[in-house]
């Protein structure tokens, strides 16, 4: 997608150095754009814990990626011994997102017939990139089938913008291009399809201020940002015409795990007959679990994420400062899991289906 008129990617090989990894450091935008090198699976490890890369395709990809860099880093006599210890390293990273250990497990099981560094060296660089352009593909399909969502509504509306609520940023900058609930958008705007994005800010790390509305704007999408607990009176007043959101982990009874506040938005809708669409690949599916509230890991973040925040200060300084009284105590969930009764539908990359298991599992019957 576009950073000032150039095309990027989230994550891409060194052109001159195949031994490092480049990613966007989100942690900077919207005011910065900054692009970091990864070199080892530490630098991997901590690129996803800390943020600089996040959303559950891209976070997935980047472990892969961080295979492959701690066998570079390793020797002919212990890369066996490093690569299991590695890819569990990886995995504890970040819990809730199910990408990270699927493809984590997905990239050992190419490598465990392996016979030399040099051998595991290239099909884990060869994988990882595979993966990258399977998500890239499976995101631009989500945004066909979501987009046919969008075109339907705007037919009923003679030539007013299709008004699209979402979360968090579930964007391209959380995969690697086009995203998961912002691909439907942007296939519709570039068809000519008028559409409008309430983007929630998102507390407490406000990926959709930050994050989702910068995408957009870059885009040229239009766009207005609004404080989180503002969805439900759009919703009652008719000025919403769909909710689309992303995922970090869905069951396959379609319970949805994202960003911390997609359940109230998720029964606001339910509650004003607002459709409401969770937009994911396959790879964000976690076929094992059937009750996502009580089986889904829920990520508790650092407490200085909700009593700091960070800006750009009169001058163009960025600064972080302390929003609330040091003497109280923090909680920071940072997802939580929107029952399949409260979800219209999945969009997937094979198709649009009800969140229940019977219809994932005609989409995906080999899983």
């Amino acid at each position: 997608m576009q950073v000032n008129g150039k095309n990027y990617h989230t994550i891409w090989v060194h052109p001159d150095n195949s031994k490092i990894i480049k990613v966007i450091d989100q942690r900077k935008l919207p005011f910065e754009f900054q692009i970091v090198d990864l070199k080892s699976s530490s630098d991997t490890f901590k690129a996803i814990q800390n943020m600089t890369v996040r959303g559950a395709p891209l976070i997935g990809v980047t472990g892969a990626y961080g295979i492959y860099l701690g066998l570079v880093n390793s020797d002919e006599n212990t890369w066996r011994k490093n690569l299991t210890q590695n890819a569990e390293y990886l995995k504890s990273a970040r819990p809730t997102a199910v990408n990270l250990a699927l493809l984590i497990d997905e990239m050992l099981t190419k490598l465990v017939n392996c016979i030399s560094l040099e051998q595991a060296c290239n099909i884990s660089l060869h994988e990882a990139t595979r993966m990258k352009e399977r998500e890239i593909k499976w995101s631009e399909a989500i945004g066909e089938y979501g987009c046919e969502l969008i075109e339907a509504i705007s037919k009923n509306k003679n030539g007013a913008p299709v008004n699209i609520l979402t979360h968090c940023n579930a964007g391209w900058l959380a995969c690697i291009d086009w995203g998961t609930a912002t691909a439907p958008v942007y296939k519709a705007f570039h068809k000519g399809i008028p559409v409008h994005v309430w983007v929630d800010e998102t507390r407490p790390r406000n990926q959709g201020a930050r994050l989702t509305a910068w995408e957009l704007a870059q885009e040229g999408v239009p766009h207005t940002i609004i404080p989180d607990n503002a969805g439900g009176h759009l919703m009652q007043h008719g000025l919403v015409d769909l909710c689309i959101v992303g995922s970090d982990r869905t069951t396959s009874t379609g319970d949805v795990a994202n960003k911390i506040g997609t359940y109230l938005k998720a029964l606001a809708a339910f509650d004003n007959r607002v459709p409401f669409y969770a937009a994911l690949p396959s790879s964000s599916i976690d076929f094992t679990m059937k009750d996502g509230v009580n089986e889904i890991p829920i990520e508790q973040r650092d407490s200085e994420e909700v009593s700091h925040m960070e800006g750009e200060l009169a001058g163009g300084q960025i600064a972080k400062m302390r929003i609330i009284n040091p003497l109280s105590p923090v909680a920071n969930y940072g997802f939580d899991v929107t029952p399949a009764r409260f979800v219209t539908a999945l969009i997937t990359e094979r198709g649009i289906c009800k969140a229940n298991p019977a219809d994932i599992q005609k989409l995906f019957p080999e899983r």
